[in-house]
Order: structure tokens, then sequence, then C-alpha cells
């Protein structure tokens, strides 16, 4: 039975896209120290990202954008990623291990688990290649967008990230449907 993990990074954040990786582990190439990435420090993630990709018998890694994201909501964003990246999968699954409790239609099994990216290796890869991938997007958009500090807090609503959206406005990466970005769009409250 191949069977595939799934997980998610960056369904909280404002700024950004929600990347969601599946990965199928192979058995005969384990990989010590896999792990729900948030338990991880960067540079233990960092190690273990090559070495996923290298070891697994299929990867994938896909971003759902904030546009796509305002359009349909961030749970069905999250699900069309889950959807996506199963769907690049090769060879296919024949079961797909979800991190949490909302599953996407698949062309295969689907089995939700609860803190999965703690409990089941192939998630805690997934998780970890999602991470890995959002961390270094937002690094790349912080370039783009100096102003707003994606680089450290990678679009997640920190005091400081909340105090830069204040003063300039939502940039272009700016999820519009999520409430701190629509208070301020909606109540011109930025003090640039």
């Amino acid at each position: 039975m191949i069977v595939a993990g799934v997980d998610e990074a960056g369904r909280g954040p404002l700024a950004g896209p929600v990347v969601v990786a599946a990965v199928v582990l192979n058995p005969e190439r384990l990989i010590d120290g896999l792990d729900d990435s948030k338990k991880l420090n960067e540079k233990r993630r960092e190690e273990l990202f090559p070495l996923i990709i290298e070891r697994s018998l299929a990867w994938s890694v896909v971003a759902i954008e904030p546009a796509e994201i305002d359009r349909i909501n961030i749970l069905q964003a999250t699900l069309l990623g889950m959807q996506q990246a199963v769907g690049q999968l090769l060879p296919p699954p024949s079961l797909a291990l979800i991190d949490g409790n909302q599953a996407p239609q698949l062309d295969c099994a689907v089995r939700t688990i609860v803190q999965g990216d703690s409990l089941e290796p192939a998630i805690s890869a997934a998780s970890i290649l999602a991470k890995v991938t959002r961390d270094r997007l937002m690094k790349k958009l912080h370039i783009d967008y100096p102003d707003y500090g994606f680089d450290r807090h990678k679009g997640y609503p920190t005091a400081d990230h909340l105090a830069r959206l204040a003063r300039y406005g939502p940039c272009p990466i700016h999820r519009r449907s999520f409430a701190p970005v629509r208070k301020v769009t909606a109540g011109g409250l930025h003090t640039q």
C-alpha cells in the first residue's frame, strides 16, 4: 500500500500563500528526526528538507496564492492545495493521511489524524516540506515588500506585523478577506 502524508503551512498568516505538501516515504530509506515542523528549529527543518526530497518515493509541494484564498476562503484553499499536492504524486497513493480533521475529496482513501504531524512520519515530512517552502517564499517576498518584515514573522499576525500593516496598509500579498487586513482596508487606518 502506498501511503501519503499531507500537511500545510500558513493557514493563519495575514499575507502570503498557504503551502501544502504531500510525501510518500520510502520504508527502505528511513529519515531520523522527523517531527511536527513547529517543534523543530529552522536549522533542523533545513537539514531535513533535502533528506526528505532525496529519500522519499514521491513528494510534491503546492502554493495557493492570497487572491485564491480571498476568493474561496482559507479552508477551501487548503483543501484545494491538498487535492493538487496528492494529485501530483507518482506513484499515486492508495491512502492519504491528512493532518487535522478536515479532509479533501481525493481519488484514494483518506484518513484524518488530529496532530498527525507529531504522530505519523509521512505527515511530519509533509509538514517540514510545507513549512520550509513557505518560509523561503516569505523571505523572497520580503525583498519585494521590505516594509513589512516578512523575513521575520512570515506573514503571521505578530504585533510587529500588525503595526506595519497599520502604518503602510496592505501590500499585494496580503489576504484581503482576513479581518485585520479587512479592517485596515475598510477603515483607511494606515498612517502612511
